[in-house]
């Protein structure tokens, strides 16, 4: 049997191999290689009248990684003949969320009965140590086995399964709480297990013998501890999957969309959690390293929040200067850029930044310069239309590269159009790319990506850095252009969007507008 870490990787991987087939052929419909297209001898209703056989593949804890097509009991049923084909890759994605879940029990079990339940890691650990590192995980567990075991019934009242996102929407309404409980507890348990690794030998050694168990699978610990947030973002992706599937208008797109819906309020509160903690510790560490020249701001609040900060050259002497090449022309600056608030400093000994103007985020305006030669590369012209003195004020910029300055100027002013759409503008087609690489955003502007997202390209560089939009929750930001592959076949790129729209059409309007502010 597969853990989840291995589970996951070869089903994202098999996704990715999918969509470079379907993307290097003319007919999007053609058949994938995950999928055979039986003869469509007789309607799908007639299913109902058979006695088929049970499916005990839940209960068999050496279950393969395997298509729902590809079981003995399936094929000796005779019912791929008699299934249209989209019905039989409806089937595959419930079966696959059904499977995954198997496989995700498996691993939250192993995480408690070979680490958490290790009677040397228990002498080693302070009981507010553990609490921290395993946090609610009982709790975790016992919500999965409790969905597993509903959702094995529902597998085994038929072979053709009837529907597995109304189970979905039950236990997320009624139990799936837990995940914001353990996610919202990440920030403290990373910062735990490093302290852990660092002032305690004993407690390094019993996690390095304890990985190296053929248990685990060459798999390290903070991979397990990982499981819950990771699972509650890919069972989102595996009801969309099933969403995209289900006839239009039918009940069972219906169960979906509910599903999907209740998932995206879980997944968003355990975002949230998770940032919450971090952006109150990061405001009031920049509280204290500031010095205001002008009028002081209250920094910290509730509701804002980090987006960029870093080091400029500000332009010196008036415009005539422009053309002089002396070292003098420019003078480093630097900013703090805030959701709602602009603060430019200069920076100071004992690292201090003395404040000498600010800006409401609003009122702010980037236009980039022409390309005047190397010394005026990369410059832009930031405007504040009113200032800490209540008067509008100009400052040219130069950034350090091409990217650094479009970085800058997207967060800077995020409605303005970029390269290849309008932000005001609904998507018709523009480049899109599946990532092959999975990326951990370094910076605040920057977006991290799984396995096979897939996300519209709104803008790129020369530097080899795209800013784009995830297609299934609409996050934005930067990553390195390396981590994807473009989507060149614009049959596909289309269908894409269609799926997108489809997956968000109860509230559309509503989820781009928080969509296209959630990274800015």
């Amino acid at each position: 049997g597969l853990l989840y870490q291995e589970y996951r990787d070869k089903s994202t991987r098999q996704e990715i191999e999918t969509r470079r087939l379907q993307d290097s052929q003319t007919d999007p419909e053609e058949s994938s290689p995950s999928e055979e297209t039986p003869s469509e001898a007789e309607p799908a209703s007639t299913t109902e009248s058979k006695a088929p056989p049970q499916i005990s593949l839940l209960r068999n804890s050496n279950s393969r990684f395997n298509l729902w097509q590809d079981l003995p009991e399936i094929r000796s049923s005779g019912v791929l003949s008699i299934l249209q084909p989209d019905e039989i890759k409806l089937q595959e994605a419930m079966f696959e969320l059904v499977t995954s879940e198997a496989s995700y029990y498996k691993s939250l079990n192993l995480l408690v009965s070979h680490f958490m339940e290790n009677e040397r890691l228990k002498k080693i650990l302070h009981q507010s140590e553990a609490h921290i590192l395993f946090s609610n995980v009982l709790d975790v567990m016992a919500v999965s086995e409790r969905f597993l075991l509903d959702l094995e019934q529902r597998v085994e009242e038929n072979i053709v399964i009837s529907d597995v996102c109304d189970i979905v929407y039950q236990h997320t309404v009624n139990h799936f709480s837990v995940y914001i409980t353990y996610v919202s507890n990440q920030t403290y348990q990373e910062r735990a297990y490093k302290q852990l690794l660092q002032d305690k030998p004993a407690f390094r050694e019993v996690i390095s013998q304890l990985e190296l168990d053929p248990k685990c699978k060459g798999l390290s610990f903070s991979s397990f501890l990982i499981l819950p947030f990771q699972r509650i973002t890919r069972l989102k992706l595996l009801v969309q999957n099933i969403l995209k599937k289900v006839e239009e208008k039918s009940d069972r797109e219906t169960t979906a969309l509910d599903a999907h819906k209740e998932l995206e309020t879980v997944v968003k509160a355990c975002n949230e959690g998770v940032r919450k903690m971090s952006r109150t510790e990061q405001m009031i560490s920049i509280q204290k390293k500031l010095e205001f020249k002008i009028k002081s701001v209250p920094i910290i609040s509730h509701s804002r929040w980090l987006l960029k900060q870093g080091e400029l050259q500000q332009m010196n002497g008036p415009k005539t200067s422009r053309t002089l090449r002396t070292k003098k022309l420019f003078r480093e600056i630097y900013l703090f850029l805030f959701n709602d608030l602009l603060v430019i400093c200069r920076q100071i000994p004992g690292d201090k930044y003395q404040v000498f103007d600010s800006a409401p985020r609003g009122l702010l305006r980037v236009e980039e310069l022409e390309d005047q030669g190397q010394s005026l590369a990369n410059v832009f012209i930031l405007r504040l239309l009113e200032n800490a003195d209540d008067r509008e004020a100009s400052y040219m910029l130069k950034a350090s590269s091409q990217s650094e300055m479009k970085r800058w100027m997207i967060s800077l002013a995020p409605n303005r159009r970029t390269k290849f759409v309008s932000f005001t503008s609904r998507l018709v087609d523009c480049p899109q790319i599946q990532c092959v690489h999975p990326y951990v955003a370094q910076q605040p502007d920057e977006l991290s990506l799984e396995l096979a997202d897939v996300l519209n390209i709104l803008d790129k560089t020369d530097d080899g850095w795209i800013f784009g939009e995830r297609l299934h929750d609409q996050e934005r930001g930067w990553f390195p252009s390396s981590m994807g592959e473009e989507i060149l076949n614009p049959k596909i790129r289309a269908q894409n969007l269609k799926e997108c729209f489809r997956v968000h059409k109860s509230d559309d309007s509503q989820r781009r507008k928080l969509g296209s502010r959630n990274r800015q």
